[in-house]
């Protein structure tokens, strides 16, 4: 990638940290401003990156940013990215980055109409354990996947997030706020959703916080499911059931397991770039994958403990800017983060009517990203 993109931060939350660290790994990219609605916020991020602060309108105009990351909260994320399009910048957002398909599809439009890009994590599945994953399911190693089981699961957000609410709302719940990362890996390893189905409900309809900080001891009204179960088919004929909840004291499900004709896949944790991989043959037998030599499997957070981590933020705003000029289809681009938002919400509809839902949306199966793919997107 030739050129170089200057990058926006828009909202300068935890996550913000993350982006401003990661984002200088790669080609292309230029972080050189960040904004938040409480200037404090953005003023400490500046001084702690050495780039400058700006309140959101002024990043908007600023004609040294090209692409703008929105990492607001998930309920303003379509207004924020309208507003990045409309101001003639390319938008990168975390996830979820709609709440809704029909927030999408006017998204896409407004971009489509202006010739800009909007892309969207989770990027995660670029990282080499899932690319990995990816590459022994295309070998055909496991014969064609047919089923498999996924499941994020916990106690809920009340335990360790000082302000939950907004977890707890409509366009948030397990399924829109961590589905994101499990739902984007099962398109990535088999392609889009055909149809689905699910039954939802809620274990308690008011959650007491019990971490610390200044809403300990107080009470969060439940506005949308907590528990959702469905079950998922595949353009390929693959059925994949799924289990998101905040309602699971302790299981013993793994994250994602595959089952192929000639084996079976049990593939890590997909809000992580890294993680060990097993796979199993056709008699059952188990064996440990040697992971291979991707640069995005490679620790570079954590490096003093137990067990470090590889972490590649970033990756897919890269890879979409990098796209522009390649002509290449982004990996993390807006048909496929639509499609996953499709998933989502259509479970939660399914979830009310108790109906098989035929999706709206298809999209590629995101490219695989090769070992040599993604050091071309570092520097």
């Amino acid at each position: 990638m030739a050129k170089t993109y200057g990058v926006g931060i828009m909202g300068a939350g935890n996550i913000s940290g993350a982006y401003l660290r990661l984002a200088p790994l790669f080609k292309g990219l230029e972080v050189r401003a960040v904004a938040d609605i409480v200037p404090a916020a953005a003023q400490k991020r500046a001084e702690e990156f050495g780039v400058h602060a700006q309140t959101p309108d002024e990043l908007l105009k600023n004609s040294e940013i090209d692409v703008i990351v929105n990492l607001t909260i998930p309920a303003t994320h379509y207004g924020v990215s309208m507003d990045i399009v409309s101001a003639g910048k390319h938008a990168y957002s975390e996830k979820p980055f709609v709440l809704s398909l029909e927030e999408g599809m006017a998204l896409k439009k407004a971009a489509d109409d202006r010739n800009l890009k909007v892309g969207s994590a989770p990027d995660t599945f670029l990282g080499g354990a899932h690319q990995q994953a990816r590459q022994i399911i295309d070998s055909g190693q496991l014969g064609k996947i047919m089923s498999g089981t996924t499941h994020v699961m916990s106690r809920g957000m009340e335990h360790w997030h000082p302000n939950p609410d907004f977890f707890f709302q409509p366009g948030a719940g397990p399924i829109l706020d961590l589905g994101p990362y499990y739902v984007t890996e099962l398109i990535h390893l088999l392609g889009p959703v055909k149809r689905l189905s699910a039954f939802t409900n809620m274990a308690r309809t008011e959650r007491e916080v019990t971490a610390e900080g200044p809403f300990k001891g107080s009470f969060v009204k439940v506005g949308t499911p907590t528990t959702i179960h469905g079950v998922l088919e595949f353009d390929t004929g693959a059925i994949i059931t799924i289990g998101a909840s905040w309602d699971v004291a302790a299981h013993g499900h793994h994250n994602i397991e595959l089952y192929g004709t000639d084996g079976s896949i049990f593939v890590p944790d997909p809000n992580f770039f890294g993680g060990d991989l097993v796979t199993a043959n056709i008699a059952g037998e188990r064996s440990n994958v040697t992971p291979w030599d991707h640069p995005f499997g490679k620790p570079n957070q954590d490096l003093d403990k137990p067990i470090p981590r590889a972490n590649y933020r970033a990756a897919g705003l890269a890879d979409m800017m990098a796209s522009i000029e390649s002509g290449k289809t982004a990996r993390c681009g807006l048909d496929v983060a639509l499609h996953a938002v499709d998933v989502m919400t259509s479970l939660l509809k399914a979830g009310e009517s108790g109906q098989v839902l035929t999706l709206s949306t298809t999209c590629a199966r995101p490219d695989a990203l090769s070992p040599a793919d993604a050091q071309a997107l570092l520097k």
